[in-house]
């Protein structure tokens, strides 16, 4: 598993996942191993586009030499638990790429926008070797603060015409995010929002935090994101 072994991995997190006494033992001691990944947390409201974002940016991260694995929490089934798996059909043009490996977790009914197990699966895929660890939420607003816990670094993405609503992201995914997205940034209003989000954060937080803007369908912007969070991840690493 730790030379990245793709059957063993998901296998791992299936152990991790279902809370077994061998998930519990291997979290134990896959927690000495950990601590070279960047992992980075990616938020946003439902409707912003974060799977297809999440998928460019994987694809540009693995073409700067980087390998990556995306954590997906899906809202779980209220039948069987398990997650309903959207995210990964979103993400299936990267799903066999070399450097990438992408895993659905079911949230489970747990708040906060992961899984209970997401921390410690994120933990096993740092202790595999991925350079970079994307743990894209459920999207379910305002109660998505958990991911401030397990990722050093947290995107939060907006869709265009947020309007109103970015006065009502103080409430708590301002305060976590390091930078934001203005996604599907060829609709109209994604400047406003953009401009919108500057001034929030001026007067709210008195500190710059960096809007990109981008369209992940096309890849534009993606570029200039996943390049920042090289930098930043470095700068946290020195």
């Amino acid at each position: 598993m730790l030379a990245r072994e793709r059957r063993a991995i998901a296998r791992a997190i299936s152990e991790i996942e279902n809370g077994s006494a061998e998930g519990e033992a291997l979290s134990r001691q896959l927690a000495r191993q950990c601590g070279r990944a960047r992992v980075v947390g990616v938020t946003g409201p439902p409707g912003a586009g974060k799977s297809t974002l999440v998928a460019a940016l994987a694809k540009a991260l693995v073409a700067q030499g980087r390998s990556v694995a995306v954590v997906a929490v899906d809202p779980s089934s209220p039948l069987t638990g398990g997650a309903l798996l959207g995210d990964r059909i979103r993400m299936s043009d990267v799903q066999g790429h070399d450097g990438v490996y992408i895993r659905s977790l079911a949230s489970r009914g747990h708040p906060g926008g992961v899984s209970r197990a997401t921390g410690r699966v994120a933990a096993l895929l740092d202790a595999a070797g991925f350079d970079v660890v994307l743990i894209e939420t459920v999207g379910a607003g305002q109660s998505e603060v958990d991911i401030a816990k397990i990722a050093p670094t947290r995107l939060v993405v907006c869709p265009p015409g947020l309007g109103d609503d970015v006065q009502a992201l103080k409430a708590g995914i301002l305060e976590i995010a390091d930078a934001f997205v203005v996604n599907k940034a060829d609709l109209e209003g994604a400047e406003r929002t953009a401009q919108e989000l500057i001034a929030t954060l001026a007067l709210q937080m008195g500190a710059k935090r960096p809007v990109f803007s981008t369209v992940a369908t096309s890849g534009r912007g993606v570029d200039a994101l996943a390049g920042w969070l090289l930098e930043r991840e470095a700068a946290l690493a020195a």
